[in-house]
């Protein structure tokens, strides 16, 4: 027996974003806000990462790290349809970022004695927001049942995830491992529910524009702990010729990885998002799973320059010898794969030719310093960057930007 009354109805679809056609949602500062804990969290993977180089750090980095962007994209898409100006939207938001803090917190210690800590924050977040979102949707049928067949899967998963908690070493890696594939793999079976059917791609009203800048600024987060790792490495070396040389061939690297996505494909990005006949299926292909590559591939570079500044002169042992290439590879494959999917052709030369160019670097170098290194991977990112620039599209619309004036 339903006990709403029509006000009560009516204040919660006053939570949901108002949408003009053709228009774009901006991205609201308490959106803003929210993402400063993201900051942090991509800092405490970078430094955990850091100090865990081996196999098994890298292991237990990267399951952590599938955690951190699967809490952060989700609630992106719940405030691509709820309205963060309304107060109990940014109250939602706040309580989050509280829970977010609680598990950036626990992040070097996930495996060790913040295990539960860092479950229970993330459990919160997942089923909390989704709860809320569900509550919201009431009213919408095909959104509510939507967040119904999401609510459950999150449920699920969570149980997996507090008892990877209570549990230690490879117990607990093997509960959050499947947690995380069942979360990985639940939009591409349309969170399929018994009793409840599944979500069909085209059921999702996306707001294409808001959702690609709010990828992008995340972009924009994990590149900021790669300037903050240059600035700080150099502002605490020796001020010499040498770190002053690794300096620029870390910040020459970072810009270069600015260059690749946001010259081009962050706006082709977004106008293929709006401008698609399934814009739910664009966004979860390009948005919520190719990113991740992309992202993942900055947090590595930003140990891997902290390294050419501090160590550059070491030779390179085969984890870090994968952390060096591992990062730009990454980053430039994100990118080829967001690219690929928004523009519907093929890879892109110029991103295939980088990661050949970092293989063949990996073959010339693989006994050699930090430095060298260094070097090799800004190349390769900057040959990449310098390609895309120099493309006949480049061209071709400079000189149009050009006529217009």
């Amino acid at each position: 027996m339903n006990h709403e009354t029509p006000a009560t109805s009516a204040a919660r679809a006053r939570l949901l974003r108002s949408r003009q056609p053709g228009a774009h949602g901006k991205v609201t500062n308490i959106e803003l806000f929210f993402d400063l804990v993201f900051v942090y969290a991509v800092t405490q993977l970078s430094h955990t990462l850091r100090h865990r180089p081996d196999a098994v750090g890298a292991l237990q980095v990267l399951l952590l790290f599938l955690a951190v962007w699967w809490v952060w994209v989700f609630t992106s898409w719940v405030t691509n349809w709820l309205d963060p100006e309304r107060l109990a939207v940014r109250l939602v938001l706040l309580a989050l970022m509280l829970a977010g803090l609680l598990l950036s917190a626990a992040l070097p210690e996930a495996f060790g004695g913040r295990g539960l800590l860092f479950a229970g924050a993330y459990v919160c977040m997942q089923v909390g927001r989704t709860a809320f979102a569900l509550w919201a949707m009431r009213g919408s049928p095909a959104n509510e049942r939507n967040f119904q067949r999401i609510l459950s899967w999150f449920v699920a998963s969570g149980v997996l995830w507090i008892a990877g908690g209570l549990q230690q070493g490879v117990p607990r890696a093997a509960c959050w491992v499947a947690a995380l594939a069942l979360e990985y793999l639940s939009p591409a079976l349309g969170f399929r529910v018994p009793g409840l059917g599944y979500s069909r791609s085209s059921d999702w009203d996306v707001e294409g524009g808001h959702l690609a800048e709010r990828c992008s600024l995340f972009v924009i987060i994990a590149l900021g702990e790669s300037v903050l790792a240059i600035g700080s490495s150099f502002a605490t070396g020796d001020w010499t010729g040498l770190s002053a040389a690794t300096f620029v061939i870390d910040f020459v690297g970072t810009a270069a990885m600015w260059w690749i996505y946001f010259d081009l494909g962050a706006e082709r990005g977004s106008r293929a998002i709006r401008q698609s006949s399934d814009p739910g299926r664009t966004a979860r292909l390009a948005y919520t799973y190719m990113h991740l590559l992309i992202v993942a591939g900055i947090i590595v570079c930003a140990v891997a320059d902290e390294w050419v500044q501090h160590e550059p002169h070491e030779r390179a042992d085969a984890a870090r010898l994968a952390i060096l290439l591992g990062g730009p590879a990454l980053y430039l494959l994100g990118n080829a794969l967001f690219k690929r999917v928004v523009n519907g052709r093929n890879l892109p030369l110029s991103h295939l030719a980088g990661l050949g160019l970092l293989a063949l670097a990996g073959m010339a170098l693989r006994h050699g310093s930090m430095l060298q290194l260094g070097m090799a991977t800004s190349a390769a990112l900057l040959a990449v960057a310098i390609w895309e620039v120099c493309s006949l599209r480049s061209v071709r619309r400079w000189l149009q930007a050009g006529d217009g004036e």
